[in-house]
């Protein structure tokens, strides 16, 4: 894996093409710090070449797990952080042909270290809440599509996640009832 440090953001590539754990650097001093969480420019540098259309944000407790989503016909990339807290994000690859199509990469994203994960297109993405709380937020380079979402089922042993999460899990009753990835028969 190889790093590119580009202006204030230091890229970090993952064991899955094109996905990238990203370090913005930290200005701090005893009022606090500053940080930039996206420039276009160093972005594009980098080979990271989106153009964000909507952002999200949600807050959850912890256990709370959303995921693994996607959506079938507007399929989105994300840029993906934690403001609050820290949780544990994961994304798994649909990319037909794809040499690591169902493998997963992970990260633990907090608000302390400020780092961020950037998903690309064709995607599954969750995480789990791994503190008391945790606001996350994410920009998408689609709108969301409400009717086209589609999900596999986090725990799916064919996947295998290594969620570092050992209580039980909260989850919504939608993601209750999402199909292993062998049956979802998805690739973007």
């Amino acid at each position: 894996m190889a790093n590119k440090q580009i202006g204030n953001f230091n890229f970090i590539e993952t064991q899955i093409k094109d996905v990238y754990i990203i370090e913005p650097k930290k200005y701090g001093d005893n009022r606090g710090y500053f940080m930039e969480t996206y420039k276009e420019t160093d972005f594009k540098a980098a080979g990271l070449n989106y153009t964000f259309v909507q952002d999200n944000q949600s807050k959850s407790k912890k256990g709370v797990l959303r995921g693994l989503h996607f959506q079938r016909q507007y399929p989105q990339a994300k840029l993906v952080r934690c403001i609050e807290g820290e949780v544990f994000d994961v994304c798994v690859d649909l990319r037909k042909g794809s040499k690591t199509y169902g493998k997963w990469a992970g990260v633990v994203l907090s608000a302390e270290k400020g780092n961020q994960f950037m998903i690309p297109r064709g995607f599954a993405h969750g995480f789990v809440v791994l503190s008391e709380t945790a606001t996350f937020c994410y920009k998408c380079d689609e709108l969301y599509h409400p009717e086209d979402e589609g999900g596999i089922m986090w725990n799916d042993p064919e996947v295998g996640i290594e969620w570092p999460f050992d209580e039980e899990v909260l989850l919504s009753e939608k993601d209750k009832c999402h199909p292993n990835l062998k049956d979802v028969k998805i690739e973007f």
